[in-house]
């Protein structure tokens, strides 16, 4: 009887009594609920196509929101009513929508227009120029010692930029077919962000009515350190690419590059993913500046190079500042990783959502430190001893008289 009895009282220390143990129990239930219930299709089929439904609009009123928030806040702490603030940024809105629709559409509609008809032409010119490369004695060095034949890259080539074309017109019809939701989705975002703007700052609190009284305090620390941490990236990449795309469109019309809206437009939007936006947002005016003429590429390298440096030496350091604090090999780990898993949508909130699971298990390793005890009696760091407890640890050793 003791013996089971002992046993009994172990198995209760080390499991019934261990905080991360019963965690990890728990975790393991939810996973396993949520298998089960996956099987069945009528009761996550529901929430999945409502997710797919709200998804875009809340992601697109959550970047405008925080955009303008700060500017709401600042005219609020000045006495103005946040809604007399919010019907003069939308009026403000309605008039830069209409400017940029009158006279900035046709002319992106004119470059992309005479993009697509000396398409046909650009690519006979990237015939002509590497055939010439083949001819040289240079390629016929590498054909016969490596056996490849290029003469045959081009077919090649040409085949794939066919399935390509052919690929995209195709998907045409489910592009026409997505309209509908688009513009379903513009309709509700001035709704949604309204009532977010004015009635914003409330949500904290309503969320935190179905926290247990407990675990309040620690929940409204991790929704601060989010919402500081969505807000500032999201701010501060918009602005960033709105400036890339500014100071490159007018060194392309400096240096006198075709299509130089379309391009500027085309960096702007992919510079929101860091590091590897850049270089997906040269590709396509590598193409036209190397058609156009060896000194054409040399103006476009230089005006890149040029606006990189601004970017990565003003705009950005005043802009974005440190609040993310990840490093750069890590961020472009995670949007390979999730634009693998999720594609285009996990490449652009890849970034984000890092950060978001970043505070969370920041926040929970700070929890579970403090409730399993496993860390006070650490010893510490030789590099984190100061002079003063260094001085102090040798007055100590000293003997006394």
């Amino acid at each position: 009887m003791e013996g089971t009895h002992s046993w009994s009282e172990r198995f209760k220390r080390l499991f019934l009594n261990n905080r991360f143990v019963l965690f990890l129990l728990i975790l393991l239930l939810i996973g396993l609920n949520i298998f089960v219930f996956g099987k069945i299709s009528f009761i996550f089929t529901p929430l999945t196509v409502l997710l797919k439904t709200v998804l875009f609009p809340v992601l697109l009123t959550g970047a405008i929101y925080y955009l303008l928030n700060p500017l709401v806040d600042l005219l609020e702490r000045k006495r103005i009513p946040r809604v007399y603030t919010i019907v003069t940024l939308y009026l403000l809105m309605a008039g830069i929508i209409t400017i940029v629709i009158i006279s900035v559409i046709p002319l992106v509609q004119e470059q992309v227009t005479q993009l697509i008809e000396n398409f046909p032409k650009y690519s006979y010119e990237v015939q002509l120029q590497f055939e010439s490369l083949i001819g040289s004695d240079f390629f016929s060095q590498i054909q016969q010692s490596t056996g490849f034949n290029p003469s045959t890259l081009g077919q090649t080539i040409a085949e794939q930029a066919t399935s390509i074309l052919d690929s995209t017109w195709s998907g045409i019809g489910g592009f026409l077919g997505a309209i509908k939701d688009i513009v379903l989705t513009l309709v509700t975002v001035p709704f949604i962000l309204f009532y977010l703007l004015k009635d914003g700052k409330k949500l904290p609190t309503f969320i935190l009515r179905f926290v247990p009284v407990q675990f309040r305090k620690q929940t409204h620390s991790v929704m601060t350190d989010m919402n500081v941490k969505i807000s500032s990236y999201i701010r501060g990449q918009i602005i960033v690419s709105f400036c890339i795309g500014i100071l490159l469109y007018f060194g392309f019309l400096i240096i006198g590059l075709d299509y130089s809206l379309v391009l500027a437009i085309i960096a702007s939007f992919t510079s929101i993913v860091p590091y590897l936006g850049p270089a997906i947002a040269i590709t396509p005016a590598l193409i036209i500046a190397i058609v156009t003429s060896p000194l054409m590429l040399l103006k476009l390298i230089a005006v890149w190079t040029i606006v990189q440096l601004i970017e990565g030496k003003f705009i950005s350091p005043q802009i974005m500042g440190k609040t993310l604090r990840i490093h750069p090999i890590t961020i472009i780990f995670v949007i390979l990783t999730a634009g693998n898993l999720f594609g285009i949508l996990g490449i652009i909130l890849a970034v984000p959502g890092y950060a978001v699971l970043k505070v969370i298990f920041s926040h929970l390793f700070q929890w579970f430190e403090g409730r399993s005890h496993l860390y006070e009696d650490a010893v510490p760091d030789p590099v984190e001893i100061t002079e003063g407890e260094a001085t102090t640890a040798q007055d100590n050793s000293k003997p006394t008289t």
